[in-house]
């Protein structure tokens, strides 16, 4: 049986991976929002943890960071990422 993270506890971890790539780069919230072109509230919500974020702002965000999205089931048997050179395209 394939233990399933509770959305909630997901959203979280997911605010907390950006806010900590964020700081690793040593970038302010000010700073990150006007590179990545959304407002200082959406990155706010997103660091901790919004259960609804727009995506494509979420790409944004993600590819100012270095960030890439990968998708998978829980088996394993599919699996889709995106880098941050392919959030460009």
């Amino acid at each position: 049986m394939v233990a399933i993270m509770s959305a909630s506890r997901a959203n979280e971890k997911f605010g907390q991976a950006v806010r900590g790539r964020r700081r690793a780069l040593g970038l302010t919230q000010a700073q990150t929002c006007d590179l990545a072109g959304v407002g200082l509230a959406f990155l706010y919500e997103l660091e901790r943890g919004k259960p609804t974020v727009r995506l494509d702002k979420v790409l944004q965000v993600l590819q100012v960071l270095g960030l890439g999205l990968q998708l998978g089931d829980f088996k394993g048997a599919l699996s889709v990422g995106l880098s941050s050179e392919e959030l460009e395209q």
